[in-house]
C-alpha cells in the first residue's frame, strides 16, 4: 500500500500545501526585511525565526506541528545547530506586499478547507514568527546599547499580517 503524502490528511493539494509550508519561512524573511539593519542583526532574527518556526512542531494543533515538521524538514533543524541562510531581498516593499498577498490567500484557503481551531492556531503561528523576529535585535543605538526593539516599519508589517490573516 502506498503511503498518501501528510496534506492529504488535511484536504489540501499539493499545491495548497506548498503554499502553507512556505508561507512561515517567507514571513520570517519579510519581517527581517522591514527594516534595514545590518547583516548581524539580521542573522540574529534568522536564528530566532528558524526557531519559532520549529517551535511549531510542538504545537496542539495538529496542521501547525504537520506544516512545522514539513518546513523543518525542508530548511534546517535548529536543534541540530542548523542555520538558515541570511535573505536580503533586493526590493523588500515588493517582497513583502508579495508576502501578505500570499497570507490573504492563505487565510481565504484555510477558512475553507479547516475549521476555526486549526485556521486560528497556523495563523497565530504565523504573527507569532513575525513578533518573534522584529523583537530579535534592536535597531539603531551605538554599539548594540539604545535603539528601538521594534521599529515603525517593523511594528507596520506585523500589524498588516495580522490584519490581513485575521481580516
Amino acid at each position: 500500500m502506498v503511503e498518501q503524502p501528510v496534506f492529504t490528511e488535511f484536504g489540501f493539494s499539493d499545491e495548497e500545501w506548498g503554499l502553507l509550508v512556505g508561507l512561515p519561512q517567507s514571513v520570517l524573511t519579510a519581517a527581517s526585511a522591514a527594516e534595514s539593519d545590518g547583516i548581524r542583526r539580521t542573522r540574529a532574527e534568522t536564528a530566532v525565526g528558524l526557531e519559532a518556526m520549529a517551535a511549531g512542531r510542538e504545537s496542539a494543533s495538529p496542521l501547525v506541528a504537520a506544516v512545522a515538521a514539513e518546513l523543518v524538514s525542508r530548511v534546517g533543524d535548529p536543534d541540530a545547530g542548523e542555520e538558515l541562510p541570511v535573505i536580503e531581498p533586493t526590493d523588500p516593499e515588493a517582497m513583502i506586499a508579495d508576502v501578505l498577498e500570499r497570507a490573504r490567500i492563505a487565510s481565504d484557503l484555510l477558512a475553507r478547507k479547516v475549521d476555526e481551531g486549526a485556521s486560528g492556531a497556523y495563523k497565530h503561528w504565523l504573527v507569532e514568527i513575525a513578533e518573534q523576529v522584529v523583537t530579535a535585535a534592536s535597531t539603531g543605538g551605538i554599539l548594540g546599547i539604545g535603539g528601538d526593539i521594534v521599529t515603525a516599519s517593523e511594528r507596520q508589517f506585523r500589524d498588516k499580517l495580522a490584519g490581513v490573516l485575521n481580516g
